[in-house]
């Protein structure tokens, strides 16, 4: 379901967490437009936090030292590359004032990028939004082969360790079903999502969730191995302790 509006020069941040926790999000026409529209699917895409399809050559990739990845340290280079039109995407729904609101709520702790360098060179990355214990996933891009898929491995892990019960990815492509996406109904959606958030399916928040994930508790694994950055996680140890999240079940 479309719900647009007029021109806009702003999204008001406390607008979009509102808009999130009752299952709606905004879109743009192209890069360039003015005006945004809400969205509240039908079907919707959702990603099982134990349904993630790990093939051994991504098994490989992750596990080895080919990249290196950061959380939250490159946010408005990654929302301003998936804004990027590409050969394969001349356009994008992201525009300024979408991207503003994200960035707004990344300073303010609701907003997380994960970040993929080969060197010194940003090669891919996703961002979304975290609220309760629910991950709003927006957009990823690769510059590189295998670079998204990276860091969507590298999320649903930390997701996981962090406790969180939901990864919403909004519309259903081929690419993520690759990587065991599922489509849901509404109805369905919605008793998830209040589930994640602790209210009643397509609840409004009232004052907070009644539990929250820890988007950082990934960082704390590894007792005994050198201690990480809080806000970055790099080499192939962590790539193993993602391949090793990734390949339990609940």
């Amino acid at each position: 379901m479309r719900r647009p509006t007029g021109p806009v020069d702003a999204i008001d941040p406390d607008l979009l967490l509102r808009a999130y926790a009752l299952g709606v999000f905004p879109m743009s026409d192209a890069r360039d437009d003015e005006s945004v529209y809400w969205v509240e699917p039908r079907i919707r895409a959702v990603l099982p936090l134990d349904g993630f399809h790990l093939s051994r050559r991504l098994r490989r990739t992750i596990a080895s030292e080919r990249f290196r990845l950061t959380v939250d340290t490159a946010f408005d280079r990654i929302i301003a590359l998936c804004a990027e039109a590409a050969e394969d995407r001349p356009d994008t729904w992201i525009n300024a004032a979408i991207e503003q609101a994200f960035v707004t709520l990344h300073r303010r702790g609701y907003a997380h990028s994960v970040e993929v360098w080969d060197g010194e060179h940003l090669a891919g990355g996703l961002y979304g939004l975290a609220l309760g214990r629910a991950f709003f996933g927006e957009s990823m891009v690769s510059r590189a082969r295998d670079a998204s898929k990276v860091a969507l491995a590298a999320l649903v892990a930390r997701l996981r360790a962090g406790g969180f019960d939901l990864l919403d990815c909004q519309f259903q492509t081929p690419h993520l079903a690759s990587l065991g996406a599922i489509e849901v109904p509404k109805v369905a959606y919605n008793a998830l999502l209040g589930s994640a958030l602790g209210t009643s399916a397509g609840g409004v928040l009232a004052g907070g969730t009644s539990a929250e994930g820890d988007f950082g508790a990934f960082d704390a694994l590894g007792a005994g191995a050198a201690p990480l950055d809080a806000d970055t996680v790099s080499g192939p140890a962590v790539g193993k302790r993602i391949v090793q999240l990734l390949g339990q079940t609940s």
